[in-house]
């Protein structure tokens, strides 16, 4: 009896995660955030179970499960009928956001650089947006920015840490709560209940305490892991 009642609950908690891919995906969608379901990890290895393994044709992935495939990034859209058919037909898919244009775009950080930027933000009083975390890396949510403005800004920078990466137009971004290779996907900051549409922050007034934060991570800032 006692294992048919854990069943029955392991099978409503992942219907339930299921549901709150596809609902996270409708909520995004009706911020105009677009996006689609990314590659996901295999069903017959997933995370505690030994080393993930991406569901895409490449045997050797670097970003498991963390990246768009079939579809392409191109077919990202906030169209709600098409989103609930995807993750009707692919429940356990990862949400991944386009980044740019009109959507959000990121600045992404090794995570014990990402506590210590966020520390010295929250120390000089600036207002964030939403922040991503993984168990390797941290994602502040930013306004929109182009190519141009952002090479203006990195230009001006003594050193930028090859650990920070820039997602912006044509860009991409797994969002909670999804699951990837380097494990569970979910807000450090979530966006304000009831919120029509999240606030963000320029690039400008966070990338001197990213840059700062990744400079004098204990790994000198070059983590790569994703």
């Amino acid at each position: 009896m006692r294992e048919i009642l854990g069943r029955r609950r392991m099978f409503r908690f992942r219907r339930k995660a299921r549901t709150a891919r596809r609902d996270a995906a409708v909520t995004f969608a009706e911020w105009n955030w677009p996006v689609l379901p990314g590659a996901g990890l295999r069903a017959t290895n997933r995370i505690g179970t030994g080393a993930a393994a991406c569901s895409c044709p490449d045997p050797d992935c670097v970003v498991p499960g963390a990246h768009p495939f079939d579809p392409g990034l191109l077919a990202a859209t906030t169209d709600e009928r098409m989103i609930r058919w995807w993750w009707t037909r692919r429940p356990d898919a990862p949400v991944v956001l386009a980044t740019g244009g009109s959507a959000p775009c990121a600045v992404s950080l090794p995570a014990a650089a990402g506590a210590r930027a966020l520390a010295a933000l929250d120390a000089s009083g600036m207002r964030l947006g939403p922040v991503v975390a993984t168990p390797t890396r941290w994602s502040i949510l930013v306004a929109p920015y182009g190519l141009e403005r952002l090479g203006e800004l990195l230009y001006a920078k003594d050193s930028v840490p090859s650990s920070l990466r820039f997602h912006g137009e044509g860009g991409y971004l797994l969002l909670p709560p999804s699951v990837a290779g380097t494990g569970q996907v979910q807000w450090e900051r979530a966006p304000l209940a009831g919120s029509a549409r999240p606030w963000l922050p320029d690039v400008e007034a966070v990338v001197d305490a990213l840059v700062e934060a990744s400079t004098s991570a204990p790994d000198g800032g070059s983590r790569l892991a994703y």
